[in-house]
């Protein structure tokens, strides 16, 4: 089975894992670091600033591609899109 994101296609054999985060910044200059949605939605406080949201694809290669989104409204979309695809 293969699926697309943003134009770039991939064959669901070859992915190790899939899943979204939040990036949130460390404190730390321009550095952000990577959380779970579940973390974000409970425990999460007005101190946590989030970038961006993304989508990470580790293939079995060792590959990761990331996919950026710059609100939970628009990840959300693509996260319906996928799971179309794979349904």
């Amino acid at each position: 089975m293969r699926f697309t994101i943003r134009e770039q296609t991939f064959d669901l054999s070859e992915v190790a894992r899939l899943y979204p985060a939040a990036m949130v910044r460390t404190g730390m200059g321009d550095e952000e670091t990577q959380i779970s949605l579940e973390w974000v939605d409970t425990l999460a406080d007005d101190a946590v600033e989030i970038a961006r949201y993304a989508i990470f694809i580790h293939s079995t290669d060792n590959a990761v591609s990331s996919f950026f989104y710059e609100t939970r409204e628009a990840l959300e979309i693509a996260l319906e899109d996928l799971s179309n695809q794979l349904a």
